[in-house]
């Protein structure tokens, strides 16, 4: 067992298929999909923070974030970040989001 952002197990002696890394580490499919929605955001934020090339602290400022917050997002920290939180930021980085909502497909 791993131990993942400290409240999170992973077992890395399973051979099932995933769709995608998020299920292996939690119990129930919202939480894996909530965990993949945040890494998206996260991803995206974090690619356009750097490809700014600014001090963190005024990439902090453009965001509406202090400069230890915006530390945590450059480092992946996603147990420190809601969507809530990550779609706020999404403005001061010139980004915006576009949801579609689909039905499932059955595995």
């Amino acid at each position: 067992m791993y131990r993942v952002n400290s409240s999170i197990e992973v077992n890395m002696m399973t051979n099932e298929r995933h769709a995608n890394i998020w299920d292996t580490l939690v119990e129930s499919p919202e939480e894996a999909e909530n965990l993949q929605l945040r890494s998206t955001l996260m991803r995206a934020l974090t690619r356009k923070v750097r490809s700014l090339e600014l001090a963190q602290k005024d990439a902090a400022l453009r965001l509406k974030v202090t400069q230890p917050r915006l530390n945590d997002l450059l480092k992946g920290k996603i147990d420190k970040f809601s969507l809530d939180a990550l779609v706020k930021m999404l403005p001061g980085a010139g980004l915006q989001i576009e949801v579609t909502v689909k039905e499932r497909s059955e595995a």
